[in-house]
């Protein structure tokens, strides 16, 4: 059976409905890039309560049905109780870290003398290096290492002036964290003790339709967002464990405190750990010191083996995606906005995937199927040209 080709009323009609889907998209797109993070920026501490509360909501219910208390005060001693965890654990991981610290200002005198002998080592390193280097190429790099000081120093004085500036804006920010992590918790509480009452309100505003489709976007995008997160925490838990796992076996000083330093790092898989770990171990390897070079370049062996592996699965496990759709939306993610983009691509890909599932691309696809059918006729059949009169 040949392809059939539209009429022009029909092909018009079609071409229509893909401009304005595509008019729609764009606008959305250029909405979201100009204004998303400035309104995100406005509104982050109620709309991290609204999350808060929406998450914390199935529990209140069941805590509701088991002791029938209130939900007001039920949410505020849940609240209290969450908040309480969260911040205990913080304190006995800060404590035991503030412990390290008090132990490294008191060996002080020994790192520096332990720093002064590598210097001196990478010092006669580098003098009998630079015995070998022939005199017109010491010559130049002597050149090129006086041109860059000159530009370092002359550059020293800004760096320091911008460096200054942004400390001094961070500071003058924290009052305004304080505030918006206080605005949050009181923001938390109350959604998550009005919940239902609020979700009600917004109901009656609303067709049924929308409602439902909105309740559905609304449960996938909490689930992809909570799962994307638990997962991050679990690999970055993993990674915690295996450094001190690592600093404990070989024996390196203030193993916790650099556990805790290279896992907040690994966290940021931009970052991650092997910024640290790889020039230290390098660095171990120049000095001559070859068993620590191996220990540190085995930990981070197992560390990148264990995201490399762990992270589509966690992510897929938490989120629902495959381990392979995982990967490919946290590199396009990545790509595309960065470390930002690799948190927010599995939950925007899931979310997606759900749309399209429940239908809300159907017309599109089949749009898009009817253009791309009428395009292989207009082609596959060539224009009739009239016979020639003999």
């Amino acid at each position: 059976m040949g392809l059939q080709q539209l009429s022009w009323r029909q092909r018009g009609a079609l071409w229509l409905r893909l401009s304005i889907r595509f008019v729609v998209t764009l606008a959305c797109f250029l909405i979201i890039y100009f204004l998303g993070r400035p309104l995100l920026s406005l509104f982050a501490p109620f709309l991290l309560a609204l999350i808060t509360a929406a998450l914390l909501n199935p529990l209140v219910k069941r805590l509701q049905r088991t002791f029938g208390w209130s939900r007001g005060p039920l949410s505020l001693l849940l609240l209290l109780l969450l908040f309480g965890l969260a911040g205990g654990a913080m304190v006995l991981l800060v404590y035991a870290a503030v412990g390290q610290l008090v132990s490294l200002a008191q060996n002080w005198s020994g790192l520096l003398d332990s720093l002064q002998s590598t210097l001196e080592q990478i010092e006669d390193l580098s003098f009998n290096l630079w015995a070998l280097v022939p005199p017109q190429v010491a010559d130049f790099i002597n050149a090129t290492f006086n041109s860059f000081f000159e530009w370092f120093k002359d550059s020293a004085s800004n760096w320091l002036a911008t460096f200054g500036s942004a400390v001094g804006e961070k500071a003058m920010g924290l009052p305004s964290f304080v505030i918006a992590l206080v605005i949050y918790v009181m923001a938390a509480y109350l959604l998550t003790a009005d919940y239902p009452y609020l979700r009600s309100r917004a109901a009656q505003h609303l067709d049924e339709g929308l409602l439902h489709f909105l309740g559905q976007v609304r449960s996938v995008a909490l689930g992809a967002f909570g799962g994307y997160l638990k997962a991050e925490l679990f690999l970055s838990v993993g990674v915690f464990f295996i450094l001190l796992a690592g600093f404990t076996i070989i024996r390196q000083p203030y193993g916790l405190l650099l556990a805790l330093g290279l896992a907040v790092l690994d966290f940021i898989p931009i970052v991650g750990a092997g910024t640290v770990m790889v020039p230290w171990a390098f660095m171990a390897l120049f000095l001559g010191n070859f068993a620590s070079a191996v220990e540190l370049m085995v930990i981070w062996g197992v560390i990148a083996l264990f995201r490399r592996v762990m992270e589509p699965k966690f992510v897929g496990d938490q989120t629902g995606l495959s381990p392979i759709l995982s990967l490919v939306s946290i590199y396009v993610g990545m790509k595309l906005g960065g470390v930002l983009g690799m948190i927010l691509g599995p939950i925007l890909l899931l979310v997606l995937l759900n749309l399209a599932g429940m239908g809300m691309f159907h017309g599109l696809r089949m749009d898009l199927i009817a253009a791309a059918r009428d395009v292989a006729a207009i082609l596959s059949h060539p224009v009739e040209t009239p016979d020639k009169k003999s």
